[in-house]
């Protein structure tokens, strides 16, 4: 019963906001319009109309018109279920797309308390401050690490505890580190909960016509915070707020702490801002980056003791976190990409060449995700790691077979490696639609290295005839190397060949580099 009284003797004054964005099926025409490029893609642009204070983008320009982001992450359970059969088929799980739910904590409760001891039984005030809430923060690693599978879906960030008497500040609350892999872009998306209802029985349509309302500031989506606004917030006891109100010296009292929240609120808005085209996670960090701030705790009445006021009954609650939804995307940062089509023998080589073990067999699509093998050619030269993505077919571009999915994990590579059945009829065509299928965006400066496989079957080697003479008449500065990797021949060659082509890719990227960081 006393924690009851204690309880109703409290009264909590706050309002709310809107959420940061905004959902539409139609927008009005003729509205004034500018794009915006991505500075690390040119050819990634978006097209923004203008409302006098918010911007609307088409969701399909948001995602550059990727549909297979939508869908997939959005709407479908294709990549689940894909994840699924690899699970069971090659004992491992691989994601490259994920959602992913985070909620900074909230900052604590400011406390009302009055000094005590033997010859006072009310003091002046001595309550604390609030905690702060909980930081959520990112750390990029190492290679090692090479899917998305065991991220949570939400992550929640502690709230500070509330102040206590005597002065004492409440514990902030916990903060939560995310180890992500190198190569994840992350980007902020609208609830996906309420977005599948934009796109239910849609899977496969444009989406053209869905628009996000959004606040954008420099480039970077304002994103807002469910908290209190200025000269609000108040936690009081024993009164109503309106006895309070009425009052000169609470009025005068909370016109200055009004300058106190519009600070507040003004560094959470510098704070609580994410770049339109997401962050590209292409470099380690030396220590954890700050993502989502926690809120700050709120003041104790020990803060309100003026020649006015000698008994402040109130003090300021905490300001709210931050909750956001986010997509992650994992392209894997391999220095050779291994491209062929079904059955050409990449699982058969790359488990010749590393020590890697992907499953092995006569029949197409045996490889269902990619993977990653790291390879040592002598001691006395550095690994490389080579990246075997699924078998790309005619169409993959436009993400027939699940092009698009596998096709992101040759991006980063600073080298590609096409690996062509001699078994083939006409392994020169096999070639010519695996470029065109990579595209020439993904080509460009890359170093190549095609690898002839299944020698034993090529006919007395007059494919590799017509193959050999083919590259080197159109593409002079690729090489080409004969294996048969179940028995052994000619890989010694072959890695020799994969190592210098990605020492030279290595050496081209980290040209290209500087150039975009002067």
């Amino acid at each position: 019963m006393k924690n009851i009284r204690l309880l109703q003797r409290y009264r909590l004054h706050t309002s709310t906001r809107l959420s940061n964005y905004s959902l539409h099926n139609s927008i009005p025409q003729d509205l004034p319009t500018t794009t915006i490029s991505n500075p690390k893609n040119e050819e990634q642009i978006i097209k923004i109309s203008q409302l006098p204070n918010s911007r609307l983008i088409s969701i399909s320009d948001y995602f550059s018109g990727n549909s297979n982001h939508l869908h997939h992450v959005f709407y479908s359970n294709l990549i689940q279920n894909r994840s699924r059969r690899a699970l069971k088929i090659e004992k491992k799980k691989f994601i490259d797309l994920k959602t992913i739910k985070l909620s900074s904590g909230n900052g604590g409760n400011g406390s009302i308390s009055f000094f005590k001891d033997n010859l006072k039984s009310f003091g002046p005030p001595d309550g604390g401050d609030g905690g702060n809430g909980g930081n959520i923060y990112f750390n990029v690693v190492d290679k090692n690490l090479n899917s998305l599978h065991y991220l949570n879906k939400k992550y929640i960030a502690k709230s500070g505890e509330n102040g206590k008497r005597g002065q004492l500040d409440g514990k902030n609350g916990e903060d939560i580190i995310i180890d992500i892999p190198l190569g994840t872009i992350i980007r902020w998306i609208p609830d996906p909960l309420e977005f599948k209802k934009y796109i239910t029985n849609r899977e496969g349509q444009s989406l053209d016509d869905i628009f996000m309302e959004l606040e954008i500031k420099d480039n970077k989506i304002q994103l807002n915070r469910n908290s209190y606004k200025s000269g609000e917030g108040w936690l009081y006891r024993d009164n109503e707020p309106e006895y309070y109100h009425e009052k000169e010296f609470f009025q005068e009292l909370n016109t200055k702490v009004l300058k106190y929240d519009e600070e507040l609120e003004f560094e959470e808005q510098q704070q609580d801002q994410f770049p339109l085209f997401g962050i590209d996670c292409d470099e380690l960090t030396e220590k954890p980056i700050l993502f989502l701030k926690g809120g700050k705790g709120g003041l104790g009445n020990m803060h309100f003791l003026t020649s006015n006021i000698r008994n402040p009954k109130f003090c300021k609650i905490g300001r709210s976190g931050i909750t956001e939804n986010f997509l992650l995307e994992l392209k894997l940062i391999a220095d050779l990409g291994l491209i062929g089509l079904p059955n050409a023998g990449k699982s058969s080589l790359l488990r010749a060449i590393s020590n890697a073990k992907p499953r092995v067999g006569h029949w197409e699509f045996t490889t269902l995700q990619p993977t990653i093998g790291t390879i040592q050619y002598k001691f006395d030269t550095p690994p490389f790691t080579v990246a075997d993505i699924p078998g790309i077919i005619k169409g993959a571009s436009e993400n027939k077979g699940m092009g698009l999915d596998f096709l992101r994990h040759i991006e980063r590579s600073g080298g590609m490696c096409f690996v062509v059945s001699l078994e083939s009829e006409d392994p020169t065509a096999d070639l010519n639609l695996l470029i065109n299928e990579v595209g020439s965006k993904r080509m460009e400066n890359k170093k190549v290295l095609v690898v002839a496989t299944k020698a034993d079957l090529s006919n007395e080697g007059e494919n590799f005839k017509i193959l050999k003479n083919y590259i080197e008449t159109k593409f002079k500065d690729w090489k080409i190397v004969p294996v048969c990797a179940p028995r052994g021949e000619n890989i010694d060659k072959c890695l020799q060949l994969m190592s210098e082509t990605a020492e030279k890719g290595r050496s081209n990227l980290k040209e290209e580099n500087t150039v975009n960081n002067l």
